[in-house]
């Protein structure tokens, strides 16, 4: 396993769609392995494949490890099946733009369907952070960036914070 280079914003490769990952591969498990080291050595809670340069849908993460209660997920090809209305606002950050929270309002709580590295279907339902970081992760394999989720004099505010850095 290695540590992966983390793409920074506004690396062109993090505003594209990925492609669905067709085959679990060795290739494919040595990047799920690849990237749950990169996500615990940023440290961070989740990491989309996009995010160090493979342009596929795959992400891992891990809510709650940095308070003992390690349950690491490597979801690829993940769908939201269902959305809750009621909404929940939180600080989200990003391993791609480093030193940048900016608060984001998504569904309080969704149910996403993936496959794992084994190529069993899983469904399991998230909410509270959970449900922001699975969100937050699928956004990255369709190209958006929490950037994307502001308004412009939010976004402008943001992005210059961010390159002051």
């Amino acid at each position: 396993m290695s540590v992966l280079e983390i793409l920074r914003w506004p690396d062109p490769r993090l505003a594209e769609t990925c492609a669905p990952v067709t085959d679990i591969t060795p290739r494919i498990e040595a990047l799920a392995n690849d990237m749950l080291e990169t996500m615990y050595a940023a440290p961070g809670r989740g990491l989309a494949a996009p995010q160090v340069g493979v342009l596929e849908r795959m992400f891992v993460m891990d809510t709650g490890w940095k308070e003992g209660k390690s349950d690491p997920l490597v979801c690829i090809n993940p769908m939201l099946q269902e959305v809750s209305e009621d909404r929940a606002t939180h600080a989200e950050g990003c391993l791609s733009i480093p030193g940048v929270s900016a608060d984001v309002s998504r569904p309080a709580q969704v149910q996403m369907v993936w496959t794992g590295l084994n190529g069993a279907r899983y469904v399991q339902s998230f909410e509270g952070f959970a449900a922001a970081c699975a969100q937050h992760e699928l956004d990255h394999l369709d190209g958006v960036v929490t950037f994307d989720h502001l308004d412009g004099e939010t976004r402008a505010a943001k992005i210059a914070e961010y390159q002051a850095q």
